[in-house]
């Protein structure tokens, strides 16, 4: 069964290129993301984690510890790492999970048979501290993701884990965020004394309170 959001994400302990962990003691009291490959010594997976490579400190300043995955071996991994520090100008920083009898795939839904039936698809979760899954998205083999979009997400995510808000579309760090509907206008007053602007009674908005 896909797991949904708001599911706890399930714990595992696996062999990584930094080692083996237990997922959840791991993870600790951080937010996390955990993304799958199809496989390594592919191009497009090549860029990916490159990119992420790169990132990684952006990540980190966010309290957010990032792992891959695929069904290769780690021998393959290790290898694979030194083609990826040589053709994207980085230093691999993160774990990268070997999970060739497909035990994590198989926890998190990650192989879907109508698109290959042997190698995983390009998932990424997002988990709290609360272990629960925050967010899940599912690209094809073909299409790499949006390291930068994962990073607004999380302050979305993190920014309203905190405080009474939403963020509307293409919303990034700094920008005017809505009032939930639950939020009553006399309470929004003390809840967020930079200001309310009202566009229609359901749609309000406050500058973003923790800035």
């Amino acid at each position: 069964m896909a797991l949904r959001l708001g599911d706890l994400a399930p714990d595992f302990t696996a062999p990584t290129t930094e080692g083996p962990i237990t997922f959840h003691q791991w993870l600790g009291d951080s937010w996390g993301v955990l993304f799958s490959h199809p496989a390594d010594y592919t191009p497009v997976c090549t860029t990916e984690l490159g990119t992420l490579a790169k990132l990684k400190g952006e990540f980190t300043q966010r309290n957010v510890k990032v792992a891959a995955i695929s069904v290769d071996p780690l021998e393959a991994h290790h290898g694979w790492c030194q083609d990826i520090n040589e053709t994207q100008g980085c230093t691999v920083n993160f774990p990268i999970i070997a999970d060739p009898d497909r035990t994590v795939a198989s926890l998190y839904d990650m192989i879907h048979p109508n698109a290959d039936d042997k190698f995983t698809v390009r998932s990424v979760f997002i988990i709290g501290p609360d272990k629960k899954i925050k967010l899940s998205i599912t690209y094809p083999a073909s299409t790499g993701r949006n390291f930068v979009e994962l990073l607004r997400v999380l302050d979305s995510l993190q920014l309203t884990a905190k405080f009474r808000v939403a963020t509307p579309a293409d919303w990034k760090d700094g920008d005017d965020c809505i009032i939930t509907p639950a939020v009553k206008d006399a309470e929004a007053a003390t809840l967020f004394p930079k200001g309310m602007r009202t566009v229609k009674p359901y749609l309000r908005y406050t500058p973003q309170p923790n800035r």
